[in-house]
């Protein structure tokens, strides 16, 4: 490198589909002596921040962009985070990008290209994208919009990381290899095993090609007009009272049930009467995952935070239904 000129800071965009394993991946990334210095930005789409409280193992806040996509109706908001990060006094070796599922690669990937601040101070080194082998069949027939984000995503991937594939059978992972190839002929195939994969296969590896991405979207450089399927909605439930578990739970079985067709993505935060530590649970359409978080600190307000994402979505029956489960004592007072 010359005297004088300033290294840019490498880029990793982490995207894929609503529940593919981004944050699951995330903090495997953070807990390498590797990945030291490396800043972190959470973009989710509805209100509450659920990934950011799940990302661990950086000494820094995780930075958050929500109520929006940083594809279209925030982009302003990532280059006033980037502008923030590049005038603290720690050095920043690299920034990982989360996004929302719901997110176009595209209009991201010409912030970078046509914002100064962020053509000046970093450079894109690859957009990973994570497949969920399990659902991405179902992803890719989806029409309900315009657009196919999910084949989207896919087309501008340098590397795809096939995730689940553990729950699986070899047929299914080779069509989903097929899959993924149909969008996108050239790309890098690499497997999760349980979220884990080589952090040299997707982190400073320094894949990004403008050329290659403009032939996938000549127009990159022209003003992007994108937008979401309006048809998909988020739901925000915030509850301060502790929730009876076994009420929360049957519930929440029963709701997928109904909503089978409808949702697409649920994570949350709960906190659960008689409970020392948070209970973390996400789902994918009819998949249910859930597990003991970290212990609740002292003084820290105990308080349940959840999302769901999905179409036609009844808002006030789900904050009603959720609020209904609050542990008994607590109705009673």
């Amino acid at each position: 490198m010359q005297s004088g000129v300033k290294e840019k800071i490498p880029v990793t965009i982490l995207t894929g589909f609503l529940g593919s394993g981004k944050t699951t991946l995330l903090n495997h990334l953070l807990s390498s002596e590797m990945m030291a210095g490396t800043a972190v930005i959470v973009n989710e789409f509805g209100a509450i921040s659920i990934d950011a409280e799940l990302v661990v193992g950086v000494d820094e806040d995780v930075l958050q962009i929500n109520n929006g996509c940083i594809c279209c109706t925030v982009r302003s908001d990532l280059v006033t985070t980037i502008s923030a990060l590049l005038e603290r006094k720690t050095p920043i070796r690299r920034i990982v990008i989360e996004t929302t599922g719901l997110a176009d690669p595209a209009p991201i990937v010409q912030s970078f290209i046509l914002e100064e601040v962020l053509s000046s101070n970093t450079r894109l080194d690859a957009i990973v994208t994570l497949v969920d082998v399990c659902h991405i069949k179902r992803w890719l027939a989806d029409r309900g919009g315009d657009e196919n984000v999910a084949a989207e995503q896919i087309a501008f991937a340098d590397v795809v990381v096939i995730t689940k594939s553990d729950l699986v059978d070899q047929a299914e992972i080779e069509a989903c290899e097929a899959n993924v190839r149909a969008a996108n002929p050239l790309v890098r195939i690499v497997h999760a095993v349980n979220g884990v994969v080589a952090i040299g296969s997707i982190v400073d590896i320094g894949a990004f090609d403008l050329q290659n991405t403009l032939s996938i979207e000549p127009l990159l450089l022209s003003e992007l007009d994108h937008e979401h399927d309006l048809g998909i909605v988020s739901v925000e439930v915030r509850h301060d009272g502790p929730l009876d578990g076994t009420r929360f739970f049957r519930w929440l079985n029963a709701f997928v049930q109904r909503e089978q067709e409808s949702i697409l993505r649920i994570k949350g935060v709960l906190s659960i009467a008689g409970e020392g530590r948070r209970w973390v649970f996400h789902g994918v359409h009819m998949t249910l995952d859930g597990r003991p978080g970290r212990p609740w600190k002292p003084g820290e307000p105990r308080s349940s935070s959840i999302v769901f994402i999905g179409r036609g979505l009844d808002a006030a029956r789900i904050r009603s239904d959720v609020i209904a489960t609050t542990h008994s004592d607590i109705l009673v007072a």
